[in-house]
């Protein structure tokens, strides 16, 4: 079994706009391989509470072990961020000081070929972030339509070959069913133009991205968990959010836009009239990228950005 990576991304700068307090209680929505977690509770005194989820129960059982050393300041729910107030709720929590999201796929679950993310291995095509869930990726290759492909590509892979791509796809698996990664990556091979196949970068990234976003929810279960996120923070309490591609880093920035200045009277108003108030500040103006020494040590968070949002006091 291949270990759960815990090389978190932007770690320091993820740390210093917690703000963490000794006494504080923390919300880590992406546990994984428990790398911005452990830092956390390294952090918290013996009143200090972090409570982590995720989707993938061996990252539970991973992290699990790797953190024990915490004891009880660490609670662990098997479950998908979305459903932090169902969370905290059960908890007996009503608000934390701090919340943590690192989105996009973890380094275990790209380099476990049996996952399905990655490309560059061949394997089955499955791509669950919750392997207890039911519908795979190669169901959603093998049973959607050329219309559903394209829109999915084209939406949420940004790919300008979409259709081209979708139409392939369809007339290959007439002859025979799309079940591993290598076949759908030549299956996208044949339908590029060969200058965007001498291009850098896998010619198959964009669909994969694609097909993950569409069939984890990844975008709908953002957009559900921002506000409430926000209303969940004490005062004072800082939201930070970690994005990989500009579909996740447009949700947030609007988002977090909205949060601080909601008003939705015309401009020519000379007051205020909505009656909307505002729920805090953005603390980045402009997203946080890694640096070069990051970049170096892991090259996987080369698109990452860090967003933070702070709950008016």
């Amino acid at each position: 079994m291949v270990e759960f990576s815990h090389v978190p991304v932007l770690l320091n700068e993820v740390i210093e706009n917690l703000n963490i307090k000794e006494d504080g209680i923390y919300f880590d929505g992406t546990l994984g391989g428990g790398g911005h977690s452990g830092e956390i509770l390294k952090r918290l005194g013996p009143s200090g509470r972090l409570i982590a989820t995720d989707q993938d129960r061996e990252a539970i059982e991973s992290t699990r072990e790797r953190l024990k050393e915490f004891g009880d300041k660490l609670t662990i729910v098997k479950d998908n961020f979305v459903n932090i107030d169902a969370v905290l709720k059960n908890l007996g929590v009503k608000e934390v000081d701090g919340i943590l999201l690192d989105l996009g796929v973890s380094s275990y679950q790209l380099d476990n070929k049996d996952r399905g993310f990655s490309y560059r291995e061949d394997a089955p095509l499955d791509m669950r972030m919750d392997k207890d869930s039911g519908k795979t990726a190669e169901d959603i290759v093998n049973d959607y339509t050329a219309e559903e492909l394209t829109r999915i590509i084209r939406e949420y892979g940004e790919d300008p070959f979409a259709a081209k791509i979708a139409r392939t796809i369809v007339a290959a698996r007439e002859k025979e069913r799309i079940k591993t990664t290598f076949q759908l990556n030549e299956i996208i091979r044949s339908a590029l133009p060969e200058k965007v196949k001498r291009k850098v970068g896998h010619p198959a990234k964009q669909t994969y991205q694609a097909i993950r976003i569409e069939l984890n929810h990844e975008l709908e279960v953002l957009e559900q968990s921002l506000d409430k996120m926000i209303d969940l923070l004490a005062p004072g309490g800082r939201l930070c959010i970690i994005t990989f591609h500009s579909l996740e880093d447009r949700i947030v920035k609007n988002t977090f836009r909205n949060a601080m200045n909601p008003c939705i009277c015309p401009p020519e108003f000379p007051v205020c009239v909505c009656g909307r108030k505002s729920k805090g500040n953005i603390i980045t103006r402009k997203p946080i990228a890694p640096g070069e020494e990051e970049l170096k040590v892991n090259p996987r968070s080369k698109s990452s950005k860090l967003r933070v949002f702070e709950k008016l006091h």
